[in-house]
């Protein structure tokens, strides 16, 4: 090995140090220049530096990339910037303190003779900066090259690569290495291992290196669980469980996710009791197994016991409500999370958003979109998605329109919410023309596409062009209708008149119609006072849904249009029988002040009295009318 001569005296590097670094100090000598011995200077002919060192003093003091300039300029002045512990704290700040791997990796190809510690740090970086890709091809075209041999750090930073690309056979190579230098029965590699090959499906090879591991510790019988629990092995995670010398609230999370996993609530329960150091985990877990299965009284029950709660565990609740249509309890639960300490994130406003579209509750989007806006968070494709979704149900379509425009990038999902939104709202045209420009904006439409499509054409009494858009959606872009296309159509043409139209496109669908094309046909022959045929479909429909109370009264209304009582005596007794009761009809009415049904106030009560004044008044003077209009006809 050459050693390196020393090319300045003591006398003036201490002038120098003193001067650039501003040291109130005599900086310590680094080495005499007439001193040249063991004592002094390394094997490689390196002086033996500390971390008091100047250099790496006012190394970690900076803040900025011109103050680490500064400083490197100021080592390779002084000779020491190939130094091994200057260049490792040089790139160890770049990487962590500054978040440059760029210039990180700029600084090692300047490096002679860079060691595994400084490729480490590098690899590490790329891998904390979600760019794995970096990481493997800095390892095969920067470490590799340059002969660096790796250790048993590199190879535990490989394999994660690795999983995180996705790339089995990159793993085995670098498994092939790890066998071929040695670090096999390395615990921490062999830990590595074992979860790399389960990410993959592999369990048996993890379960081999597990078998004929010589030393394991806690996190060897972890990641075996963990990984017979993610490959559904239920049964030999609870083998490893039981033979585990200790555990912690890993272990004891690791298991009742898996039971939660094949929603095996009653097991989880009984797990969950045992747990002997619950965290908020093992609370989301137990909340997530019953969400899973749709109980929501108890998910709420394990909520409302929480000690702590993060914000994982109110999205799940508020993802529950939405999935089981419970819009209001949704929204008061997301009121009580920004009273609270929780800050929410973009799950929680998904699914409020879509709470706010099914009631029609346009304020508390609006207030939702400004909360994003005042804390600056990113809208990505899907909660961009979800609030033009909001606005456009809401039915403020310029708002929509507005959201859509600032989306850097549209998904199939964003076109069709502004084709429904104009459809829903009887813009029939603007519905059509969205589409138009999503087709040549090289947008492929799906059936949910052609869903919206149809339905705005029914909306706007669009006839010919649903027929024509019927007809394309098979002809050239090769979609199998579904029921709900054949539904669509069955409905525009009966909301036109055309009945018989109706009836014969339901006979000749190529699948079993089910209800929702003769519920269409129904409610136009009740709209158009076809009674013969609507009797027709109501029988039908009642065959197909005995249980459903709405053909019995439509069928009984179409009875007592024509006035057949006896008839419509039979339905009610039939529907007595059956226990079958409609639903009593209700109508949203949404008072600036009353926020919610829970206002107990004297204030709101006295308003909603008003209301209902006025409601009772509207409904006395209907009655009215109507006796006034028979009393009228007898006359005439």
């Amino acid at each position: 090995m050459t050693v390196r001569p020393l090319k300045q005296s003591s006398v003036f590097l201490d002038k120098f140090i003193k001067s650039q670094l501003n040291l109130s100090k005599p900086s310590p000598k680094l080495w005499h220049y007439k001193q040249i011995d063991d004592q002094y200077i390394d094997d490689k002919g390196w002086p033996i530096l500390n971390l008091n060192h100047p250099i790496l003093r006012r190394l970690e003091s900076c803040r900025n990339i011109r103050q680490f300039n500064e400083v490197q300029s100021q080592s390779m002045f002084l000779g020491l910037f190939q130094h091994p512990l200057i260049a490792s704290r040089l790139l160890k700040k770049l990487c962590t303190s500054l978040n440059s791997v760029s210039l990180a990796v700029s600084l090692y190809d300047n490096l002679e003779e860079p060691d595994s510690f400084m490729c480490n740090t590098i690899m590490r970086s790329f891998v904390n900066s979600d760019d794995p890709f970096g990481a493997l091809s800095f390892y095969y075209e920067k470490m590799m090259a340059k002969w660096v041999s790796p250790n048993h750090y590199t190879f535990p930073l490989l394999v994660k690569v690795c999983a995180q690309i996705g790339s089995l056979a990159e793993g085995q190579k670098a498994h092939a290495w790890i066998m071929k230098l040695g670090f096999e029965f390395d615990l921490f590699v062999r830990n590595s291992l074992m979860h790399f090959y389960p990410v993959f499906g592999k369990i048996e090879d993890a379960s081999m290196l597990f078998e004929e591991a010589y030393v394991l510790d806690l996190v060897s019988w972890n990641t075996m669980i963990d990984g017979y629990v993610k490959n559904g092995d239920l049964k030999s995670a609870c083998k490893i469980f039981d033979e585990m010398p200790q555990r912690d609230v890993f272990t004891w999370n690791s298991m009742l996710s898996g039971y939660v996993e094949i929603a095996d609530m009653e097991f989880a329960k009984e797990l969950f009791d045992k747990v002997p150091c619950r965290d908020v985990v093992s609370w989301n877990c137990i909340i997530d197994g019953y969400a899973r299965i749709g109980n929501v009284l108890v998910a709420r029950q394990y909520f409302d016991w929480m000690p702590l709660r993060n914000v994982t565990s109110w999205n799940t609740m508020l993802a529950l409500y939405v999935r089981c249509k419970d819009y209001l309890t949704c929204l008061k639960l997301f009121d009580k999370m920004i009273e609270g300490d929780a800050r929410p994130n973009e799950a929680s406003f998904l699914s409020v958003l879509t709470a706010c579209s099914k009631l029609g509750r346009l304020d508390i989007g609006e207030w939702v979109h400004s909360y994003i806006k005042c804390n600056q968070i990113e809208l990505d494709l899907l909660l961009s998605t979800a609030l033009l979704t909001m606005y456009a149900k809401c039915g403020s379509m310029e708002l929509a329109r507005d959201i859509f425009d600032q989306m850097p990038e549209r998904s199939t999902i964003s076109w069709n919410s502004m084709i429904m939104g104009y459809g829903i709202h009887g813009n029939g045209g603007k519905a059509l023309e969205t589409f138009t420009k999503m087709v040549k904006g090289g947008h492929f439409p799906n059936d949910a596409t052609f869903v919206c499509v149809l339905t705005a054409c029914t909306h706007a009494g669009m006839v010919l062009e649903g027929w024509w858009y019927f007809n394309i959606m098979q002809r050239v872009y090769k979609i199998e209708p579904k029921v709900e296309h054949y539904g669509c159509m069955v409905d525009l043409l009966a909301k036109a008149g055309l009945m018989k139209n109706s009836e014969e496109f339901i006979s000749k669908m190529p699948m079993d119609a089910g209800p929702v094309p003769w519920g269409a046909l129904l409610s136009a022959c009740s709209t158009h006072s076809n009674s013969e045929l609507g009797e027709i479909v109501a029988k039908r429909l009642i065959d197909l849904e005995p249980n459903d109370s709405g053909p019995y009264v439509m069928l009984s209304n179409i009875y007592a249009a024509n006035g057949k009582w006896d008839d419509v005596e039979n339905v009610r007794k039939i529907m007595k029988e059956k226990e079958l009761q409609k639903e009593a009809g209700s109508s949203m009415v949404q008072l600036r002040e009353l926020r919610s049904e829970s206002s107990k106030s004297d204030d709101s009560l006295h308003k909603r009295n008003m209301m209902y004044s006025m409601l009772g008044e509207i409904g006395a003077w209907m009655k009215s009318s109507s006796s006034e209009l028979d009393t009228f006809k007898s006359f005439s």
